[in-house]
C-alpha cells in the first residue's frame, strides 16, 4: 500500500514539474522571441535589388552611414549618466533626511513627493518645457538632465532602505563628533550600495531609452540621443532596409545589456556586505 500511496504522489510531482517547465518555455519565447528575431533579422539584410538574404553586418555599417550614430551615443550616454548619478544623489539625500530627521509637514511632504508619481509625464510635460525655455536651456541636453535629477520613487527606495539601518550607527558617529554630513557620507551612504546600485541601473535602463522627452525638448539633430536619432532611419534620412533600422535598435540595446550584466555584481555585493554589518 505505501508503494501505491508513492507513486500517484511522484507522478503529480513530475506532472507539476513539466507543467511549470512548459509555462517558463512559452514565457521565455513570449519574451525574447521579438529580440532575437531582431538580432536574426538585423544580422540577414535583404538586397533591394536582388531580394537575396544575406548573412553579415552590412545592415549595421548602413547605419553609421546614415546617420551619425556615434554623436547620438555620445549624447545618451551623457545625458543617462549625468541623470542616474543626479538621481542616486538626490535619492539619498532627500530619502536620509525622511528617514533620520524629524520636521513639521514630514508626513505631507513625502505623500505629496509619492503622489507625483502618479501622474502622466504628458500631463507636465508642457509646464516642464515652459520652464526650460525660461531658463534658457531649450533645445540643449541640459533641458533633458536638469529636470529629471528629482525621482519620487529612488527617494521613497531610499528612504526604506535608510529606515532599516541601525539608528545607532548615526549616534555613535555623532559622539565621535561627526556632524551631519559626515555622518551620512561616511557612515550610511556607504551601507547604501545596494538602494544606490537599484536607482542608478533603473535610471540608467529607463532614461537610455527615452524617447518622449528629448522628442520634445530637443529639436536640433546635434543633440538627438540615440533612441531619437535612430527615428530618421525611417524619416527624413530614410531606408527601405528593415534589417538597417532593427541594426540600429540592437546597437541601442548593447550599452543597457552591458549596465544589467555588469550592475548585478556589485548588487549582490552591497546586499551581503550589507547584511554582514
Amino acid at each position: 500500500m505505501s508503494t501505491q500511496a508513492v507513486l500517484p504522489r511522484g507522478r503529480g510531482f513530475a506532472l507539476g514539474r513539466l507543467g511549470t517547465f512548459v509555462i517558463l518555455v512559452v514565457a521565455a519565447a513570449l519574451t525574447l522571441g521579438p529580440v532575437i528575431w531582431t538580432v536574426i533579422t538585423a544580422l540577414t539584410p535583404t538586397d533591394a535589388v536582388t531580394h537575396t538574404t544575406s548573412f553579415g553586418l552590412s545592415a549595421f555599417t548602413d547605419v553609421f552611414a546614415k546617420i551619425p550614430v556615434w554623436l547620438y551615443i555620445w549624447n545618451s550616454v551623457l545625458v543617462t549618466l549625468l541623470i542616474a548619478a543626479g538621481q542616486m544623489l538626490s535619492a539619498a539625500m532627500a530619502g536620509y533626511v525622511f528617514a533620520r530627521y524629524e520636521f513639521r509637514a514630514k508626513k505631507f511632504l513625502f505623500g505629496m513627493i509619492l503622489a507625483t508619481m502618479m501622474v502622466p509625464l504628458q500631463v507636465i510635460i508642457v509646464p516642464v518645457f515652459m520652464l526650460v525655455r525660461g531658463m534658457g536651456l531649450a533645445d540643449t541636453l541640459l533641458a533633458l538632465i536638469i529636470p529629471a535629477l528629482p525621482t519620487a520613487f529612488g527617494t521613497f527606495l531610499m528612504r526604506q532602505y535608510f529606515m532599516g539601518l541601525p539608528a545607532e550607527l548615526g549616534e555613535a558617529a555623532q559622539l565621535d563628533g561627526a556632524g551631519p554630513w559626515r555622518t551620512f557620507f561616511r557612515v550610511y551612504l556607504p551601507l547604501a550600495t545596494p538602494g544606490l546600485a537599484i536607482v542608478g541601473i533603473l535610471a540608467f535602463n529607463y532614461h537610455w531609452n527615452e524617447f518622449f522627452r528629448p522628442l520634445i525638448l530637443t529639436i536640433s539633430e546635434q543633440n538627438f540621443t540615440l533612441p531619437l536619432g535612430l527615428v530618421t532611419l525611417q524619416g527624413n534620412l530614410g531606408t527601405g532596409s528593415v534589417s538597417t533600422v532593427l541594426a540600429g535598435v540592437v546597437i541601442s540595446m548593447i550599452p543597457a545589456l552591458i549596465v544589467f550584466i555588469f550592475g548585478q555584481k556589485p548588487l549582490r555585493e552591497g546586499l551581503t556586505a550589507g547584511s554582514g554589518k
